[in-house]
């Protein structure tokens, strides 16, 4: 006569969050077979090897050691799952089916790969888990001893951390107790990006919109000859932002998480992304995608900085598909089954050459680049997508006497104690709504927090009147006011503000 079917508890995980699994097993005897459905990928199909392996090396009873008929079931059965999180489940499910232990999985999430010896492995996603746990009012989540600092992150839920099978139906069957995780928040940023922007020589005029850029959050464009310093001030950036937030690091930490790119040891993602995908990329690899859907260039450069060296030479539809998340600061990838949103609030740093060459206007070497290269060079930056950007910045060549000159020694410091100012003013200013910098900003905020005078109004006037300044294009112009403003620890736009933000936008 056949047994129950046990049934235990797990999770999959859907674009960047974690929806429940019920993993349900059935056990008789018969003729021997071992199946598992619920729409299995191939890591899940092959999971059944090492269960077998895991079990026996445990010193318990294995599927493969009697006539046993296994049957599996991942419900909701129309839910792709995928990885290797099913091992610890499943194992968990036949002992229980099979008698070989008695525990309570009430209440429980079970997820971890086996080794071959019982050992447990580190899953991708434990902290998408952990949330999707608290949120259900699940209690308790066993996973991997590795993974377990990172689920503890998670206030309101019991995360236990285990080594093996061994020590995971120890801990159930209440014959050894293992204590919860506690959560280790690092104090320190991660300095995983050491350029500091002292390291630039000159160019006073392209750090100051760096630090408008850095300030709020906004989306910048360097263009001159190679060598000027584009791509280094574009690295020194991250040196100059303010550390994130708990609450954003856990943003960041959970999209990094899913995609298996937190550091061996790594609990918390506590410094700004910093992501520089080369030009032949593909718009899925930029923008997210693929079967099953994966976050993108864009979605791990969330809450940092995306930089896109050499811009002209990626291609136009790569270039075109970051209109959408640019402007809402999120994605939406869609499929036949299902849409996925990840988010993508980011600062784009684009750098390109005025030619393919890199000489055209140039006082110091002659463009060898015909008229036909140089126009196809340029027509691959939209309009539209140009029309997005918020800052112009023409980067020059760099002469002798500024590349030995001596930098300020407090330079960075002052620089990130001001940016630090600016953001402070905006977490006050946007208190209470779900927007964190003045890029951020929709039209009705721009109308409440970014009023000027009657002179800077006829200034504004003038260009929007004359075609030089778009609607998007106003508005950004705005919006950069309002951080050169916060820079100056000023209440109000002054017209030496506005005049600045259209300086900075209005290049050939």
């Amino acid at each position: 006569m056949a047994n129950m079917p046990s049934k235990v508890l797990s999770a999959a995980i859907v674009g960047l969050d974690a929806k429940p699994v019920e993993v349900e097993i059935d056990v008789s005897h018969g003729l021997r077979s071992f199946s598992i459905v619920g729409l299995p990928d191939k890591a899940v199909e092959e999971s059944k090897e090492r269960i077998e392996a895991a079990i026996k090396s445990s010193k318990l009873l294995s599927p493969h050691q009697r006539t046993f008929r296994i049957l599996v079931n991942l419900a909701p059965a129309d839910l792709k799952k995928e990885g290797s999180l099913y091992d610890l489940p499943i194992a968990l499910a036949f002992l229980l089916a099979s008698k070989q232990t008695t525990f309570n999985p009430d209440k429980k999430v079970f997820l971890g790969e086996l080794a071959l010896d019982g050992k447990l492995r580190p899953i991708k996603g434990a902290l998408s888990v952990a949330i999707m746990a608290r949120d259900l009012g699940i209690e308790e989540v066993i996973l991997p001893l590795q993974n377990a600092k990172e689920a503890a992150l998670i206030n309101n839920v019991k995360i236990i951390g285990v080594s093996s099978l061994e020590q995971a139906l120890s801990h159930l069957e209440n014959r050894t107790v293992v204590a919860p995780t506690i959560a280790e928040i690092p104090t320190d940023q991660r300095l995983d990006h050491q350029v500091d922007i002292s390291w630039v020589k000159g160019q006073e005029y392209a750090k100051r919109a760096l630090e408008i850029t850095a300030a709020g959050g906004h989306n910048l464009f360097f263009f001159g000859p190679p060598g000027g310093g584009k791509s280094l001030m574009a690295k020194a950036l991250p040196s100059i932002l303010p550390p994130l937030t708990f609450e954003e690091s856990l943003e960041v930490t959970k999209i990094y998480s899913v995609a298996g790119l937190l550091s061996h040891g790594q609990t918390l993602v506590n410094s700004r992304p910093f992501r520089s995908p080369h030009p032949v990329s593909s718009d899925v690899a930029l923008i997210g995608g693929g079967n099953p859907p994966r976050p993108g260039e864009i979605t791990l450069a969330h809450r940092g900085v995306l930089f896109m060296d050499e811009f002209p030479e990626f291609h136009r539809d790569v270039l075109e598909s970051l209109r959408q998340p640019i402007e809402d600061g999120k994605i939406t990838v869609s499929r036949a089954k299902h849409t996925f949103t990840f988010p993508s609030r980011f600062m784009l740093i684009g750098a390109s050459n005025p030619c393919p060459c890199g000489y055209y206007n140039s006082a110091e070497k002659p463009c060898i680049c015909s008229n036909a290269q140089i126009s196809m060079y340029k027509r691959k930056l939209s309009g539209p997508l140009m029309d997005r950007m918020d800052i112009f910045i023409e980067v020059p060549a760099v002469k002798y006497e500024k590349l030995t000159s001596e930098t300020a020694d407090n330079q960075s410091s002052q620089m990130r104690n001001n940016i630090q100012k600016a953001r402070e003013l905006q977490k006050k200013r946007f208190a209470g709504i779900p927007i964190l910098t003045n890029s951020e900003m929709n039209i009705p905020e721009i109308k409440k927090y970014c009023t000027y005078g009657t002179d800077s109004e006829v200034l504004l006037k003038k260009y929007v009147d004359s075609g030089k300044l778009s609607a998007r294009g106003y508005h950004r112009i705005l919006k950069v006011a309002r951080t050169i403003a916060d820079l100056a620890q000023s209440e109000n736009i002054k017209h030496e503000h506005i005049a600045e933000a259209l300086m900075y936008r209005l290049k050939d």
